[in-house]
């Protein structure tokens, strides 16, 4: 049985090439939960209404009470948006959504 590192590097769109290294256990909850509440296609979500959709889907022994759940929010959307797992909406506000593949 492989274990899960406790951290992983993480990226960021708007920082091409700086790497991170977060916490794995948090990173891969909140990356499930953003990824089961955003479309499939534009226009998205909006940033404010992915966190309140996705806050009932995580783990409360890791975000008791949402509680820096907005961080995650961000540091996953980034790194997702720097792999192309995810995308924005051209037009503002932030909306996301998957990208197929």
């Amino acid at each position: 049985m492989t274990s899960q590192p406790d951290r992983i590097e993480v990226e960021n769109i708007t920082s091409p090439g700086h790497k991170t290294r977060v916490d794995a256990a948090k990173y891969f909850a909140m990356r499930q939960a953003l990824l089961a509440v955003l479309p499939d296609a534009p226009p998205g979500l909006a940033v404010a209404d992915a966190k309140a959709a996705l806050l009932p889907h995580l783990d409360q022994g890791l975000f008791p009470g949402g509680d820096k759940a907005g961080w995650w929010l961000k540091c996953v959307q980034l790194d997702l948006e720097a792999k192309g797992v995810i995308a924005r909406a051209p037009k503002p506000p932030v909306r996301l959504f998957r990208r197929p593949g």
